[in-house]
């Protein structure tokens, strides 16, 4: 804490605001625990030296890159650059320090704490990197181009209009900077959020692929996220049975490659468009209730009832081609 303020000060730039010091911002809040500006923390919008220099941590102002002292410019000479070269904005600098302290202090609720480094490692990797280029006006992909829609876009919004009261005085774009705070901190919980869901299906797809007695079929007893799963880890399967919120039992085939609408193995064809009774007098399962006439998908009343299908569909595939 500085000595001028029983709490701690947060100081950046006043004035317009971009989307890599209110993302910085709303990192820092999440990793320290800091809630409400006024009540656990003083939050500093200024360009005087004489205020910088008394705040306890620092970012897109000040001239000082410095981590140790929590200082996090990116406009001076010699500002650091990423590995390949991208310049860092101040939201890239503070995620360096900080990131994944907000990461873990998001994954609490959960207790998904382990997943912290691998979420702050990709959130660094699509988002923060994302936020650096734009800030800085470069891009390792190509030109940079004005995304209307994109989030730095939709922070920059947030800004008042020239003719709006807000936007003169001492105090110009405050209450707007934190209404674009809440915005970037909601992206970020549900971001981060999404990411866990995915490691934690991932986790349990590993775990059922391992126990089943047919590599080529994965059983899961919640409908979850799966296809990723099997491609990064190169699984042989074929078939997926999981829950439908319907209550059924749904059999998803396994597309070759991501984004496709093909199948490694679609079900057998006599089985296409049937329904009800008729497809459980084609498949012998009793309880089948449809195959899709594409024959990517089908479904039974049962886990067992789709199981039986998905076994059946891979023995008549053996029968014309042994795997």
């Amino acid at each position: 804490m500085s000595l001028a303020h029983p709490l701690p000060v947060l100081a950046t730039h006043s004035g317009k605001f971009h989307c890599d010091e209110v993302f910085a911002y709303a990192v820092l809040r999440l990793a320290l625990g800091l809630h409400e500006p006024g009540r656990d923390h003083v939050l500093l919008r200024t360009r005087k030296p004489e205020l910088i220099e008394t705040a306890d941590i620092v970012w897109d102002v000040g001239g000082i890159y410095d981590a140790a002292a929590n200082r996090f410019d990116h406009h001076q000479r010699g500002a650091p650059l990423r590995a390949d070269e991208t310049p860092f904005s101040s939201a890239g600098l503070v995620w360096q320090v900080y990131g994944e302290r907000a990461v873990t202090a998001l994954l609490q609720a959960s207790g998904a704490e382990g997943f912290a480094g691998k979420i702050a490692a990709e959130l660094d990797d699509g988002i923060v990197r994302r936020i650096d280029e734009i800030d800085n006006g470069v891009s390792v992909d190509g030109p940079l181009k004005r995304d209307t829609l994109g989030f730095a876009s939709l922070i920059g919004e947030f800004n008042p209009t020239w003719d709006h009261p807000a936007a003169n005085g001492p105090t110009a774009g405050d209450e707007a900077f934190l209404e674009a705070t809440s915005l970037a901190e909601g992206m970020l919980r549900r971001r981060v959020d999404g990411l866990r869901a995915r490691l934690e299906a991932e986790s349990i797809v590993l775990g059922a692929h391992q126990a089943g007695e047919d590599s080529r079929l994965l059983v899961l007893d919640r409908g979850m996220p799966w296809k990723s799963a099997v491609f990064s880890h190169e699984l042989p399967v074929i078939f997926a049975v999981s829950p439908a919120s319907n209550g059924n039992w749904m059999l998803d085939t396994m597309p070759p490659e991501p984004g496709s609408f093909a199948q490694r193995l679609p079900l057998p064809e006599a089985w296409a468009g049937l329904q009800a009774e008729a497809l459980a007098e084609v498949s012998g399962v009793p309880d089948a209730v449809f195959v899709h006439l594409r024959r990517f998908v089908g479904a039974a009343k049962s886990r067992e009832g789709a199981i039986a299908l998905a076994r059946k569909a891979l023995a008549a595939a053996d029968t014309v081609s042994p795997v």
